[in-house]
């Protein structure tokens, strides 16, 4: 048997492991077979010798290719959804199961491919959609997951915790002042991009703190800064950027999420007391912002 033999041989028992991570993946049978033929392309192409761990490695490959599948999708607004019954794909085995795993769990493997989860997963970000499927259903550590998605693996995580709640209905119980507290951010947003001081003391708790943290990589060390007047003026020069922020919730909290040259550069988490901004934390450290859980608003 020659090389190329030899190494088919060790793909094809990868083969119905691969196409169950990439038919999770893109809910696609057809594109989930494109996926895996490709995996096999770049492993003809490289040097198999310096792979440790074939089966990691085509994993590896499978979820790159998915993810570029998933954002190319996204950009054409397509949806290949394959509506017929997927239970042939329900027996396939999940990455780091056993033969012997209980039976309950194996169950819920088997339904956890149905076509309600397929639906559900098709709402997901591609990363989130990634790290949720690689990491819960096939126990692939999240190291792994960071690499293939670009992020740290605490990034990961949170790409996967909130791929999680999405799927299990459990998205966290929403604050009953939360629209109110949105309309400060959105008054405190509006009079920092029209430069009015006036409106944003108007905004502003008397003895409101902010704290900075900029970071090893930042300038100059965290500051303090407390008083309206002075936070007032601060924002004032912050209005330049004002223009291009957004809304957003971190961790649950209202913040205003501010970018450069289409990159996030710095994060306000504001504190909402009787109406007024009593506090606001912002977040300029490049190593912190990849693991904040972060949700945009609509403008």
């Amino acid at each position: 048997m020659d090389g190329i033999e030899f190494l088919a041989e060790r793909f094809e028992e990868n083969r119905t492991q691969l196409k169950a991570v990439a038919y999770r993946m893109l809910g696609s049978a057809s594109e989930a077979e494109d996926a895996v033929q490709e995996a096999w392309i770049r492993l003809s192409r490289s040097d198999s010798r310096a792979i440790e761990n074939l089966g990691g490695w085509l994993t590896t490959v499978v979820g790159r290719v998915c993810l570029d599948m998933l954002r190319s999708r996204r950009s054409r607004r397509e949806d290949p959804l394959d509506t017929r019954a997927p239970e042939a794909h329900a027996s396939e085995p999940a990455f780091g199961t056993q033969p012997d795993a209980d039976p309950e769990q194996q169950a819920l493997l088997a339904d956890s491919v149905g076509l309600a989860m397929l639906v559900v997963l098709e709402t997901l970000d591609p990363a989130e959609r990634l790290a949720f499927v690689l990491h819960d259903m096939f126990a692939v550590p999240f190291d792994e997951v960071a690499r293939i998605v670009d992020r740290t693996p605490a990034a990961a995580r949170q790409l996967a915790s909130r791929a999680r709640r999405r799927v299990q209905g459990v998205d966290p119980d929403p604050d009953p002042d939360l629209t109110r507290k949105r309309a400060v951010v959105d008054a405190f947003l509006a009079a920092a991009r029209g430069g009015d001081f006036e409106a944003l003391v108007a905004v502003l708790d008397p003895d409101v703190v902010v704290r900075s943290d900029i970071g090893a990589g930042g300038v100059g060390a965290p500051s303090l800064v407390r008083g309206a007047a002075v936070v007032a003026r601060q924002a004032m020069m912050f209005a330049p950027f004002a223009q291009s922020s957004q809304p957003a919730l971190v961790d649950g909290n209202l913040a205003v999420i501010s970018t450069r040259e289409g990159r996030r550069f710095s994060v306000m988490i504001f504190t909402i007391v009787r109406g007024k901004v009593a506090e606001m934390s912002v977040i300029n450290d490049p190593a912190r912002l990849p693991d904040l859980d972060l949700t945009v608003l609509n403008n």
